[in-house]
């Protein structure tokens, strides 16, 4: 077995400290936060929202909605969205890590 032929050094790319070099911008990381922070939100509410005596007022602003909004397998559909935005919002605040210095 001969050896690999010497390949030529990889071209130097920008220096650590330079802003160009940087991988993330300080935008997409405040994007991202707030993207998590988002679905955090709007998961607790969907998830905890139609079981409130809250909801039930809700009913009065569309009277002709009021036979949906009164199943409860719509409001376990809505609180299924819930637990969906919760999962996003923790894969995302998982996510997160990817940002941190290596």
């Amino acid at each position: 077995m001969t050896p690999a032929e010497p390949q030529p050094p990889a071209p130097a790319g920008p220096e650590p400290g330079s802003a160009s070099g940087a991988p993330y911008a300080w935008s997409r990381k405040l994007l991202a936060v707030l993207f998590a922070t988002f679905c955090l939100e709007i998961g607790f509410f969907l998830l905890l929202f139609p079981w409130t005596p809250y909801a039930d007022d809700f009913g009065l602003f569309r009277p002709e909605w009021r036979a949906y909004w009164d199943n409860h397998f719509v409001r376990g559909a809505i609180s299924g969205l819930g637990v969906v935005n919760l999962y996003v919002s923790f894969v995302e605040i998982a996510g997160l890590r990817r940002f941190a210095k290596r």
